[in-house]
Formats: C-alpha cells, structure tokens, sequence
C-alpha cells in the first residue's frame, strides 16, 4: 500500500526544549529548582518535562524513572558541595607551577592526580594543609550545612537515597564526598577500624544535624506570641510537661556554631586517649 505524501512523520519525543537541546546537567538543575520552589510532592516527569518545554519521555534518557531523577536531585546536591569546597580552596586562582602536568604519568603509571594528593608546598589535593585534618573535616561539615540550608526540600533525600541505594550504586559525586571525609580522617593517623568508625559517626552527626535543624518547629507563623506560634497549647500539660517548658529553647537552632562543637566532641571520641579509670 503507498504511503501517503501528505502524511507526516511519525512524532518521537525531543529532547529539544525552550532553552536549547537538553543535557542531564540541565535536568537536574532544573528539577532542583522546582523542588526548592515548591517541594518534593511537585517533582513529576510531566512537571519536569513541563518546565523545561519537552514531553516527559524526553527525560528518560537522562533519568530512567523517579527513583532515579530522586537520585540525580543527591547528585546535584553533592555536585555544589564540592564545587563550593573547590572554590573556596586557597589556593582556587593561583594554578600551581610545581604541579604536574594532567596527562603526565608516575614511575609506576598511577597518573599525576594520586602524585599531586599532597603538593610541594605541604597542602592536599583541596588545598587544606595535610596536617591539619579537623580543619579540612569543619570545612567540609560547614559548606554540607550551607549547601542543606540552600535546598532544604531536598535534604531528606541525602538520607532516605542513602538507604534506599547499596554503595557502589551511588552517584560518583555522593561517593567522592565519602572519599573526601575518609581521606581526612586518615590523615588523623588512625587505624582503619577506627577510620571507619568515625567516618559512620561523622555523617551520623552531620545529617543528623541538618535535619534537626530544617525541622519544622512552628505552627501558627503570624502568632507574635511565642507560645501560641509553636503551637504549646495543642500539647497535653499533664502529659508532656517537660516538652512544653523546653520548647521554645528546642525551637532554636544550634547554628554553624553548634554544628562545630558537636563535629569536635565526636572528632575528639576518637582521637584523644581515654582516661585512665580511676
């Protein structure tokens, strides 16, 4: 049967949207966006594909599903975070004339990258001093919280991916922030058991932190009263007599300041001798 001239190609789903041909870098920056707009409950393939001017299927050739695109807004997150680490280096601007050339290879073929870990000038590859750890680790703890603060919608992802997804399955940029953590707390001269164990208790403490932090804790926002706005009234006396007089000092956040503090005390755990029991 012959085909008719006038009938136009069958319609296959572009991944030419209004801004220009998509990439999966656009795509998650784009789905970032809409949650830290309007929450985690928006994010759709067709809401996606909405607000980049695509069809949804166009997206599946950089997400394959939601559980994937959830895993892409984890990546993004950690993407910033070592932009941010990267660029607050000291040393972000002044390129390195002792450092060796990208392509040139060590005596055992490992490459220039593992040579250049720690530089001439006595600082590692992020351009903290090689000796001072706890400083590379409060770095680290601190744009993490900056970063969370930025896109609170998306900081329960950071845990429920995280047990939701086996390790090796993780975006490199997640995995990379586990190198980095690690690396540091290696340079503390502990034996790998211990490493381990601290490197648990650290990323305990820091999503832990985050999240207590992004907890909703008000109820009525244009109550002046500071009773009323937690909402202290809803709470049973009798039952919960304890809660209802601290509340308004939980209701406060612990700030860079308390992230600090908690991040040496744990740090401390693990790096200073106990005691000797009496």
């Amino acid at each position: 049967m012959a085909k008719n001239p006038q009938t136009p190609p069958a319609r296959r789903a572009s991944d030419r949207g209004r801004y220009g041909r998509l990439s999966r870098e656009r795509v998650l920056a784009t789905a970032l966006e809409l949650v830290d707009r309007e929450g985690l409950s928006a994010l759709s393939m067709r809401r996606l594909g909405a607000e980049l001017g695509v069809e949804a299927m166009a997206l599946y050739r950089y997400a394959e599903g939601k559980d994937a695109l959830l895993d892409g807004l984890v990546e993004a997150m950690h993407l910033e975070l070592h932009a941010r680490l990267d660029a607050d280096r000291p040393d972000a601007d002044e390129p390195d004339a002792d450092e060796p050339d990208a392509d040139d290879k060590s005596a055992d073929g490992t490459g220039a990258a593992e040579a250049a870990d720690t530089r001439a000038d006595g600082t590692d590859a992020d351009g903290t001093d090689a000796d001072d750890w706890r400083a590379g680790l409060h770095r680290f703890a601190r744009t993490l919280y900056d970063v969370c603060l930025d896109h609170p919608h998306a900081v329960p992802l950071l845990t429920t991916r995280l047990l939701a997804v086996p390790m090796a399955r993780r975006p490199l940029p997640v995995l990379r922030s586990h190198e980095r953590v690690l690396a540091l707390l290696e340079k503390a001269g502990l034996e790998e058991s211990t490493t381990a164990a601290a490197f648990e208790a650290v990323l305990g403490w820091l999503l832990g932190y985050v999240s207590v932090e992004l907890r909703p804790m008000v109820d009525n926002p244009d109550e002046p009263d500071p009773a009323f706005r937690l909402g202290l009234h809803r709470l049973p006396s009798q039952e919960l007599p304890t809660l209802r007089r601290l509340a308004p000092a939980v209701a406060e956040r612990g700030g860079p300041e308390g992230l600090a503090t908690g991040l040496d005390a744990l740090l401390d755990r693990f790096t200073k001798p106990a005691s000797p029991s009496p």
